[in-house]
């Protein structure tokens, strides 16, 4: 039905060429590039490492999934830069990693990079009226080059930030790119479940929106809290089958970045429950 893939995010104590063979032994016939430190941070991606990493995807049979470039740990964290910081030069940061993921995604073949959906609110004095501005303006500034690069720029909702859900990206897109196929969503299932939404459903009622999948269990408490699938209340089957009847051709990546202790063991167990459901 779908290859599976797993992000290198959950690798953070390794270094990207660890982090591909490890995903690679699994099985995984696909990966999802960290656009951050340790991995595949632009500035840290000159042509002949691109080479090198083109080369050992080749070997193991591996595509990219995705390019993440939510977090930006090299210069901020988790979430800082935002889009919608107050600092103009802090937006532009932002801006500016965006044009460079744009790049790798290029290199690398991916059709999609998933970004940070605004920022936080908690803590600002921004209304929402002008989060969404900002958020509009910022990434005005990268459309032409990820249009030109054929790449999708796909907003993921998060519990906690401008954007948590599903309804909440549709009046963002609606307000701002109602026509324009360059803004899609990265569809999190753990995050819409978070917020209440029901991720089957959100699936097969926005079919023309969803970009790119990633998948993570999470508690029946809905605390936003990463989990191994089989250890939480996600219905991965009724995800599944949603993708299926929209008829969605890409992979689905499985998140799972707090575990980077454990990372290589993490991404096994993954397999291990998704797999056979695929079969």
């Amino acid at each position: 039905m779908f290859d599976l893939a797993f992000s290198t995010n959950a690798f953070k104590k390794n270094t990207l060429e660890e982090a591909i063979d490890a995903i690679a032994a699994v099985g995984y016939r696909g990966l999802e590039l960290m656009a951050d430190i340790p991995h595949a941070y632009p500035q840290n991606m000159p042509p002949a490492r691109i080479t090198s990493v083109q080369a050992q995807l080749r070997r193991h049979g591996l595509t990219v999934s995705n390019i993440n470039a939510f977090t930006l740990f090299a210069c901020g964290d988790t979430y800082h830069p935002t889009w919608i910081e107050d600092d103009a030069a802090k937006r532009q940061t932002r801006i500016d990693h965006t044009l460079r993921s744009i790049e790798l995604a290029a290199a690398f073949g991916a059709k999609t990079i998933s970004l940070q959906p605004g920022g936080p609110l908690i803590g600002t004095t921004l209304t929402r009226d002008l989060a969404g501005q900002r958020f509009a303006d910022a990434l005005r500034a990268v459309i032409p080059a990820a249009r030109a690069a054929r790449v999708i720029l796909a907003i993921e909702p998060e519990p906690g930030l401008y954007i948590e859900s599903a309804a909440e990206y549709l009046e963002f897109k609606q307000q701002y790119f109602p026509n324009d196929p360059t803004i899609l969503m990265n569809c999190d299932i753990g995050h819409l479940f978070c917020v209440g939404d029901d991720p089957a459903q959100v699936i097969r009622s926005m079919p023309n929106q969803i970009a790119h999948i990633h998948i993570e269990d999470i508690g029946a408490n809905r605390v936003h809290q990463h989990l191994c699938p089989g250890k939480g209340a996600i219905d991965f089957p009724q995800i599944f089958q949603a993708a299926a009847d929209i008829g969605y051709q890409g992979r689905i990546t499985v998140e799972l970045y707090p575990y980077e202790s454990t990372a290589a063991g993490i991404a096994q167990a993954a397999w291990n429950h998704l797999k056979p459901m695929l079969a």
